[in-house]
Parts: C-alpha cells; sequence; structure tokens
C-alpha cells in the first residue's frame, strides 16, 4: 500500500497537494503544525479541508517552541504584516520564519517513518515565491539526504509544485476538478481571511494574480502544466 504525508497548512498549495496526493496514492495522511502563527484560524480550516478531501487522518502537532525562537510578522501581532508593494526583494521579507521548513518536513518525516509512508509532500515552490531560502529546491533536497541518512530509511521529499508558476497551481487544481474548493475553502492570507483573502498582503497578490492569468489563457496554462508535469 502506498502511502504519504502531507504537510498541510490548509493553503492553496497545500491543499493542491493533497488533491493531488489523493489520485496518486493510497492513503494520504496530513500534519499540520500549531506554532503560535498569527493566523491560527488556518489550522481549523486545514481540520475541515483534510476531513471533506478524504485524507486518511490529520494529525495536529503542538511545536511552539518555534514561535518562542523565529520572531517573525507570522508568529508576532507586532509585527506589522507588510502589503505587496512594501516588500523588498533584496532582503527576507518578515513574513519569514526561520526554520520553519527545517522543523516541519524533518517532523514530517519521523510521522512517515512511524506509519511507513514512502513519501513527503510539501508545497513549497521557487517559481513564485516569497524570497523565502527554505522553499528551495536545493534546500530540500539537501534536508532530504540528511534526513535519509539519519533515520537509515529513504522517505523521498515530494515537491509537485516547485517549478510551477501560480496560474499552473491554479490549473492543477482545475485539473482535478476542485479548483472552486481551492479558491473558497483554503486560507492563504497572511492576514488570516479565507477565500480569496485580504487583497493587499504578498500572498493574496500572488495567488489573485496567477488565478487571474490562468482564467485568461485557460488552455495554455493547463498545456504548459501537462508538459511540466508529464498529465495527461
Amino acid at each position: 500500500m502506498k502511502k504519504a504525508v502531507v504537510v498541510f497548512s490548509g493553503g492553496q498549495d497545500s491543499t493542491t497537494c493533497l488533491i493531488q496526493a489523493l489520485h496518486q496514492y493510497d492513503e494520504a495522511h496530513c500534519i499540520t503544525f500549531d506554532y503560535g502563527q498569527r493566523h491560527r484560524a488556518e489550522i481549523d480550516v486545514a481540520k475541515k479541508l483534510s476531513a471533506e478531501l478524504g485524507a486518511r487522518a490529520h494529525k495536529v502537532l503542538d511545536v511552539g517552541l518555534l514561535n518562542e525562537l523565529a520572531i517573525s510578522s507570522l508568529t508576532r501581532d507586532n509585527i506589522p504584516v507588510p502589503d505587496y508593494e512594501s516588500e523588498s526583494s533584496s532582503q527576507l521579507p518578515s513574513t519569514f520564519v526561520p526554520g520553519r521548513n527545517i522543523l516541519f518536513l524533518t517532523l514530517a518525516a519521523i510521522y512517515a517513518y512511524q506509519i511507513d509512508a514512502e513519501a513527503v509532500i510539501t508545497g513549497v515552490c521557487e517559481t513564485d515565491f516569497s524570497g523565502y531560502p527554505d522553499c528551495r529546491d536545493e534546500f530540500v533536497k539537501a534536508l532530504n539526504h540528511a534526513i535519509s541518512l539519519g533515520i537509515a530509511r529513504d522517505i523521498r521529499f515530494e515537491t509537485p509544485l516547485m517549478w510551477l508558476n501560480k496560474a499552473e497551481t491554479w490549473a492543477l487544481a482545475d485539473y482535478y476538478q476542485q479548483l472552486d474548493k481551492v479558491r473558497h475553502d483554503t486560507l492563504t492570507c497572511y492576514n488570516g481571511i479565507q477565500g480569496d483573502g485580504c487583497g493587499t498582503c504578498a500572498a493574496c497578490h500572488l495567488r489573485a494574480k496567477g488565478l487571474q492569468q490562468y482564467q485568461q489563457n485557460q488552455q495554455q496554462v493547463m498545456l504548459s502544466l501537462k508538459h511540466k508535469t508529464g498529465l495527461r
């Protein structure tokens, strides 16, 4: 039986990964991390979505220690969330949570080890991302190698969105006939607003821009998605 663990926040990217994993694996298990994040509503959204979509199990893990160590606008109410126009490409944005994906992927791999899953799936992306160093392909592959050595088991880290832009990510949700659910039921917004979000933060801007591009060029974007992924 093929099993996978999906690092699941209830946002657009991880939900799209879960939707695909449910078609590719016999069982998809979700793991969500409670690290005292500013938009804590995402935990409830993740619980609801994992149940509705049919995940085999959903574990919510308390990792509050990250909140104590990692200073970010996503972990501190007194640090404002920047809008997309004020973010500088020359430095890390205040929404970067240092060490978050190092911790999340490591714990997800431990969980995968315990349930005998062969893969950990994460929705990180290098094509359209906010400048986070722990979303890069090089980082994921390096950590995957280190963890496989450390647990003496080849648990594969999968990054199905790594080379997709946001328009293609929307196309992937549409390929599985779940675009409306991803659009209206997920929570991507840095300000914690479900669906289309606040419209001003970087996450909302990237998401809305990708959706517009897909809606305007559906056939072309879908062909590009299939070319990149091998979907038919």
